[in-house]
């Protein structure tokens, strides 16, 4: 089988709504298939998806013991970690060309990604030296897991908008405290926060991501 054709159509973004974890793996696993085949060309799933917890490669033998929502192992790198509403999730399906097929840099262009969209809203996103992700200040707002077949990306980003963060407790979210996860709302005072922070943020993640790739 040949390498999938690099695709020379703008980047496809496909924003999914609120959809449980299980359709979206389902559509991404489609996707992913079709572009190995070039049948379609790059493209980013948009969604918020309903309370889950996934298990990447990285997790521990009962690392989300009594945790009160469904869990699912995965392919993605990294550990164990929490979706649910108001949390964006990005999963690009791209084709890496000769010259990109570098994880490593594809880790680092998602965290850029996410730091220009957290400069988009006034707010300052660093990387943090040592693990993935992108943080503000000491705490951790995005999380990031992929996977790779045939040079074709697939799983993500998470970066949390108005997520309720008590959904992290119970287990370490990346092997880390619950306590150190964060969310773009409490950057803001309650009169500075826009009215529809979630649809900000997801416009601003659009135009980083079509920037980036």
């Amino acid at each position: 089988m040949t390498d999938p054709v690099q695709s020379e159509s703008p980047l496809e973004i496909i924003d999914l709504g609120r959809r449980s974890y299980e359709d979206v793996y389902a559509l991404q696993q489609e996707r992913l298939q079709q572009r190995i085949e070039g049948k379609v060309g790059d493209a980013v799933f948009l969604v918020e998806h309903d309370h889950v917890i996934t298990r990447g490669r990285r997790s521990a033998e009962g690392d989300v013991s009594g945790v009160p929502f469904p869990v699912v192992s995965i392919e993605r790198g990294g550990e164990a970690t929490y979706h649910g509403p108001g949390q964006l999730v990005a999963y690009p399906i791209l084709f890496l060309p000769e010259g990109r097929r570098d994880l490593h840099r594809y880790l680092r262009d998602l965290e850029e990604v996410v730091i220009q969209t957290l400069r988009t809203l006034g707010i300052e996103g660093r990387r943090e030296e040592g693990l993935t992700g992108v943080w503000i200040g000491g705490k951790k707002v995005c999380s990031i897991g992929v996977a790779v077949r045939r040079w074709v990306t697939w799983h993500g980003l998470a970066l949390n908008v108005s997520t309720d963060m008590g959904a992290f407790k119970g287990f370490a979210p990346c092997g880390l405290s619950a306590e150190v996860m964060t969310r773009v709302q409490d950057e803001f005072s309650q009169n500075e926060t826009p009215p529809e922070l979630m649809d900000v943020t997801k416009k601003a993640l659009m135009g980083a991501l079509r920037r980036g790739f």
